[in-house]
């Protein structure tokens, strides 16, 4: 273990009780004139007591609290519980759970931290930290002064080494002070520095805008590529797996999927989608025999999660996937490169070749990254998670624009009009489905009471409604965990499209994991299947493979609210 992490955990009481004698107001005056003006997204590193975490809530703002020490995190939330803080285990340099969130912060906060962050691993945990920023975003580190104690894991910090990390990361320093130490010690002394991001300074944006209008297209191969990447980092992010500091790893399966989904209506369209004047896409690499036999599967089944009971349907979509990855390897991934000819994102095959058993299977990410694996580094990956609502559009526009463009090469002009186009690029969603979570509600009010996860209040079969806890409006997801049991009147007339807020969601978490054991998680086996095999995929990466537990589960909702509630700006609705 970890000196510093050990010492915290033998004296968490006695450390927490010293630094709660500073006031946070106070102790960080300085900051200020640094944090954000408007609710934000706060990430308060080796938050300690919860001293600091507390008071930037108490200012209206969303902290996530990071505490290495099982037994420090305890003694915060005992001493702070504040349902605007999420407490986290995570420290530095790696920060693997909190990146795993797919959160990007405003604000960081590094008090009194740095020092035990060991020299060799500062430029690692330094990118780390820049790389949770949000473009524009502040990042506060306070570096102690005078004599380390070994035994506690301390280092010496230097403001210099801070600003060499800064010019080297893309970040400037735009504060710096010194002072004496709060709490009494004469030989101690502080720096205080603030580090800011400029505006998009991982260069993620540009790098994308050259992609979608400048980068040259024989196909509109590019383009599906990158809207796959983008359909799945909005609503599919628990796949994303962490591939050492600079990438994540997506099932090349799944990428496949998405990739067929995207096609699927353009092609029954015939619209074209390279310059050769050919019907159907027989001159696209991925139109093959096992494609033209997907005729009668739908769009909407081209998702994590759909059985195939036909096996000719299911061995025709596993050799279609294994032709559409082959295409997206050999084509866009391969194309889509670095000035220096570097590929954006490497594909990484599996060997051994996959054979599809005799039988139904079901769609899940183990089968789907059995197919390889697509690296996406990590700066775009959180580029699309944030911006994917602004992203995405421009994609669509430009590849509308180039289907015209073949159009009028191959005098098919007419044929390809807006209202044709509009609709067949539209995504195809998930049908706005409650009927099985009303089932389920049904079949526990036959038996005993249930009750409205919102109020507490009693339901009938007359005032029954289901709603999506995350909006619908905001997120179209109708996984099994995102829908509730409530009173009509509190649905559609009370909650309606908003989030629930922070701390309306940590009152009702007993009676929403109630639901969620009753209806799903102690039901017959294929339900329950269904309910972690949506929430593994949809929600943050956060959840543990093969360690289901509703408690996490809860906390991932918390974190994707604040997701939506910080990149979307949906409006919250407190109760």
């Amino acid at each position: 273990m970890n000196p510093s992490i050990g010492w915290y955990e033998t004296h968490a009481r006695e450390a927490a009780a010293r630094y709660e004698q500073a006031d946070s107001a106070r102790l960080h005056a300085w900051l200020e004139d640094f944090l954000p003006t408007e609710k934000a997204a706060v990430l308060d590193v080796g938050a300690g007591s919860g001293r600091d975490a507390a008071w930037l809530a108490s200012k209206g703002h969303d902290v996530v609290a990071i505490e290495p020490a099982a037994a420090m995190r305890e003694e915060a939330q005992r001493r702070h519980p504040h349902a605007n803080v999420q407490w986290r285990s995570d420290r530095l340099p790696e920060l693997k759970a909190t990146t795993r969130t797919g959160l990007s912060f405003d604000f960081i906060l590094l008090s009194a931290v740095w020092m035990y962050v060991a020299p060799r691993d500062r430029a690692r945990a330094f990118r780390k930290l820049t790389n949770l920023l949000k473009p524009g975003g502040a990042l506060a580190i306070s570096l102690r002064h005078g004599p380390v104690e070994p035994k506690r894991g301390m280092h010496d910090a230097a403001p210099a080494e801070i600003e060499k990390l800064a010019r080297d990361h893309g970040a400037f320093v735009v504060f710096r002070e010194e002072s004496d130490d709060l709490l009494g010690r004469s030989d101690v002394r502080w720096t205080q520095m603030v580090v800011r991001l400029p505006g998009d300074s991982t260069g993620a944006l540009p790098l994308i805008r050259h992609a979608i209008l400048n980068d040259n297209k024989s196909s509109t191969y590019k383009l599906a590529l990158l809207r796959s990447l983008c359909r799945i980092a909005d609503g599919m992010a628990g796949v994303a797996k962490d591939h050492g500091d600079e990438f994540v790893s997506i099932p090349l399966g799944l990428v496949a999927l998405t990739w067929l989904r995207l096609f699927k209506p353009l092609l029954l369209a015939d619209l074209p989608q390279s310059p050769r004047n050919t019907s159907g896409g027989k001159s696209l690499g991925f139109v093959k025999e096992a494609y033209a036999r997907l005729a009668k599967v739908s769009a909407l089944d081209l998702r994590v999660g759909t059985r195939f009971e036909n096996e000719d349907d299911a061995m025709a979509l596993h050799t279609a996937l294994r032709d559409a990855a082959n295409t997206i390897a050999k084509m866009p991934a391969h194309y889509l490169t670095y000035p220096d000819g570097r590929p954006i994102f490497p594909v990484r095959r599996i060997r051994s070749r996959r054979v599809m058993r005799a039988g139904p299977f079901q769609l899940d990410t183990n089968y789907l990254r059995g197919f390889g694996e697509m690296l996406v580094p990590r700066h775009i990956w959180q580029t699309l998670q944030r911006l994917d609502v602004w992203i995405e559009p421009a994609l669509v526009a430009e590849w509308k624009n180039l289907m015209k463009l073949y159009a009028v090469r191959q005098d098919r002009k007419q044929q390809v009009n807006d209202s044709r186009l509009e609709k067949a690029m539209r995504w195809a969603e998930q049908a706005r489905d409650v009927s099985l979570a009303r089932r389920q509600a049904l079949e526990i009010l036959a038996r005993q009471p249930l009750y409205c996860v919102w109020s507490g209040k009693k339901l009938t079969d007359n005032n029954l409604d289901i709603d999506h806890c995350l909006p619908w409006a905001a997120w179209p997801c109708g996984d099994l965990w995102n829908l509730m049991p409530a009173r009509r009147d509190v649905n559609q007339h009370k909650k309606k499209d908003r989030l629930p807020g922070a701390s309306l969601l940590r009152t009702v978490q007993d009676r929403i994991m109630s639901w969620w054991e009753r209806a799903y998680d102690r039901t017959q086996s294929s339900m329950q299947a269904r309910f972690w095999l949506e929430a593994d995929a949809s929600l943050p990466g956060i959840l543990l493979p093969n360690q289901h537990n509703l408690d996490d589960v809860f906390e991932a909702v918390c974190v994707q609210r604040m997701k939506l509630k910080h990149d979307q700006q949906v409006p919250e609705w407190e109760g």
